[in-house]
């Protein structure tokens, strides 16, 4: 090996630490505000050095019903997942086995879809709810979030599925098996991989996602976004308040994240070597 290659590694090190850093500093400084008092949160110049209190999570449990937020989040971010996936394993399968002149045209349609401003579409999809009775409801939020990563899943299905070799499913149609045999049996093994990520990847968008919850739910359905939003007010934001349900809102998807952050790698890189 190049010596001279050798002399940038601990460069790229750095380099590599001080961007995690300046990503992550956001999440660092969101913690720290959680534990100071609110004339500490907005004080200038900004305080390091200070004596931890636990009152903002204090008031912000007796003030909101955070396990039900808990709840409605892990349900709809599950169940959204879920759905999506039922309809985009078979359609990616479709088009990664069986494609058509029509097949790359469509792909793109459907990412274009991701393009349009969700508020574009906010009044009529505000007004099918509300005449569906599905405002503030979890299946209202389940359905848009489904469709929303729609798009999203069938991409990195097609993907992934597009290089596990054609001549596998050939054999096991020769075999007698069907379409939906070809699928479970042999597909859904051999794409596990990229079929987690995928999944851990629709389940990390819909727990973010604030722009619809805010807009079509209100308490029974609120999911986590809708109660960090909730510690706005009139008068002002109260930073501390805010910095604390905004810590007890992104740490569960952060540990999730964390721990299978091996699978969602693995996943990603699915099919990159061959």
């Amino acid at each position: 090996m190049n010596p001279r290659h050798k002399s940038f590694h601990p460069v790229a090190a750095i380099v590599a630490w001080l961007a995690a850093l300046l990503m992550f500093f956001p999440i660092i400084w969101m913690v720290l505000a959680s534990f100071k008092t609110e004339t500490q949160a907005i004080q200038t110049p900004p305080v390091f050095f200070f004596q931890p209190t636990l009152e903002n999570y204090s008031d912000i449990f007796n003030r909101a019903d955070y396990p039900l937020f808990a709840i409605n989040s892990i349900v709809i971010s599950v169940a959204a997942t879920a759905i999506m996936l039922i309809v985009a394993v078979p359609a990616a399968f479709a088009m990664a086995f069986y494609p058509t002149r029509r097949t790359r045209g469509t792909l793109l349609w459907m990412l274009s879809t991701k393009m349009l401003p969700a508020v574009g579409v906010l009044m009529p999809i505000y007004l099918i709810a509300k005449d569906a009775g599905l405002l503030d409801s979890r299946i209202a939020l389940i359905v848009i979030y489904m469709l929303s990563n729609l798009p999203i899943g069938v991409w990195m299905l097609f993907t992934f599925f597009r290089e596990t070799p054609k001549a596998i499913i050939e054999a096991s149609r020769i075999d007698g098996a069907g379409v939906w045999d070809s699928i479970v049996h042999v597909l859904l093994p051999l794409g596990l991989p990229g079929i987690a990520s995928t999944a851990l990847l629709s389940i990390i968008l819909c727990w973010n996602e604030a722009f619809w919850s805010l807009n079509l739910s209100a308490h029974d359905a609120a999911p986590l976004t809708a109660f960090i939003a909730s510690f706005s007010a009139p008068e002002g934001l109260f930073w501390a308040k805010l910095s604390a349900a905004a810590t007890l809102a992104t740490l569960p998807i952060l540990l999730f994240g964390w721990f299978s952050q091996r699978q969602l790698v693995r996943g990603l890189t699915f099919g990159a070597v061959k």
